[in-house]
């Protein structure tokens, strides 16, 4: 664990005409302790919005001061034929439709080759669930990479994904899930594999995935698939896609679930937690969980570091995705306004108190609103990405680039210190092409 160099910013001072039900959390954020999902309902039903900023702010500048986060990444979407017809999808196509592709492995060697030349350090990897791919695919495509690119750090594959490959290798036991993503983990870390993507994970609701992604696996199994990656040591990231068919309880209930698991997850490497944090009762996710609430939004808190990975991972960052209605079978709905989105990454900078990090991925974002989210709790706004075929923002093209110069002049103007980082999180430092990482 490595002390935080952060400054020590003043307490958000009450404003006039400040919601006074928000001075007990202002309490409990000074003192670094857990909220309730009762205090998250007020955050996300104030009228105070500024009142809610200002206490995420306070609790970012704490844990990161007024650094904030980007990298050089690519994106690969190695294919976007899907077994699935979630309704809130625009990106799946079904084998023989008109832009359905797989992508082979010169293709994907090429895509490699580029990402090095841009000086990137990281090639975020994540797809379909596509029937028609052997398991060997998905290996001989890591191989591939680190054979032509082998300092790039290799993020792929969601939940969704790994529970796909474990079906497609015959390893996927139902009665025992963990067994068969093992299994595939393992092999996939042999050929390259670095850490997971957080995507997937949608909203933990049962209501809501019976109607809007019922055959794609349950939150249970999303669970399971990163708990097993935190105990093979690898690191992770989490999302959490709202603004369809969720109510804003439930997004709370989503957060609750992940901190317990981060609970879980940094127990494992050796933090001691607060045996009477709040835990919120009724939630079947949670319910095996014994671990003490661990928080890191204290001050003089401890954030956890790569050099801990032969003890186990954890959730680096959390990624709040606003849903687009457009070309998938809710556009009937109109989605999450802007106001919406600067007070969920609030909310989830003040609920999510054992998270390190939280990025406002300016591709769904935007790269202006995630400028103004840097002051709302986020200290991490992504990377240059250059090909993201998932989500097109206002009519955008799967071609979505950003410079260096642009993000950290974003940065700059939102008067923050732009530091590039690697995927864990390590300082890098550039001489020309090459770059290194500074623990």
């Amino acid at each position: 664990m490595t002390t935080l160099t952060a400054t020590h910013p003043a307490s958000p001072a009450r404003a006039p005409g400040a919601d006074p039900r928000l001075e007990p959390i202002r309490a409990k954020v000074l003192a670094g302790k857990r909220l309730s999902l009762d205090d998250g309902a007020v955050l996300y039903g104030t009228t105070d919005i500024w009142g809610v900023i200002a206490l995420a702010d306070f609790v970012r500048r704490r844990m990161h001061g007024d650094v904030a986060y980007y990298n050089i990444n690519k994106h690969l979407n190695y294919s976007n034929v899907c077994a699935l017809s979630c309704k809130f999808c625009e990106f799946y196509r079904k084998k023989g439709d008109d832009g359905a592709y797989t992508r082979d492995l010169d293709y994907i060697k090429d895509e490699a080759k580029k990402a090095v030349e841009l000086g990137a350090t990281e090639m975020h990897i994540v797809g379909g669930l596509n029937p028609y791919l052997p398991f060997e695919y998905y290996t001989d495509m890591l191989r591939a990479i680190h054979e032509v690119a082998p300092g790039l750090h290799l993020k792929a594959f969601t939940a969704v994904e790994l529970v796909h490959l474990a079906r497609i290798a015959k390893v996927y036991k139902r009665d025992d899930p963990q067994s068969g993503v093992r299994w595939v983990l393992q092999r996939l870390m042999e050929a390259g594999l670095g850490s997971l993507p957080g995507g997937g994970a949608e909203v933990f609701d049962d209501r809501i995935q019976k109607e809007a992604w019922k055959t794609k696996i349950g939150s249970d199994e999303w669970l399971d698939v990163h708990l097993v990656a935190h105990e093979l040591g690898l690191n992770s990231n989490c999302t959490m896609l709202y603004g369809h068919i969720d109510g804003r309880r439930e997004r709370l209930n989503h957060l609750e679930i992940l901190r317990r698991s981060q609970d879980k997850a940094l127990a494992r490497l050796g933090y001691t937690g607060d045996p009477d944090g709040f835990v919120a009762e009724g939630i079947t996710q949670t319910a095996n969980i014994t671990d003490p609430v661990i928080t890191l939004s204290g001050e003089n808190a401890k954030l956890p570091t790569p050099a801990m990975s032969s003890r186990g991972g954890y959730y680096q960052t959390i990624i709040p995705l606003p849903f687009f209605p457009d070309g998938s079978e809710l556009e009937h709905l109109p989605g999450p306004t802007g106001l919406e989105n600067l007070r969920t990454i609030a909310v989830a900078r003040l609920m999510l108190d054992n998270f390190p990090h939280v990025k406002a991925f300016w591709i769904m974002q935007t790269l202006p609103m995630a400028q103004l989210m840097l002051e709302a709790g986020a200290d991490d706004i992504d990377g240059t990405v250059v090909w993201y075929d998932i989500t097109k923002v206002g009519g955008s093209s799967t071609h979505q680039e950003k410079s260096v110069t642009d993000l950290k002049r974003a940065i700059r103007e939102a008067g923050f210190e732009p530091v590039e980082r690697d995927t864990l999180y390590r300082r890098v430092v550039r001489d020309g092409k090459d770059w290194r990482v500074v623990d």
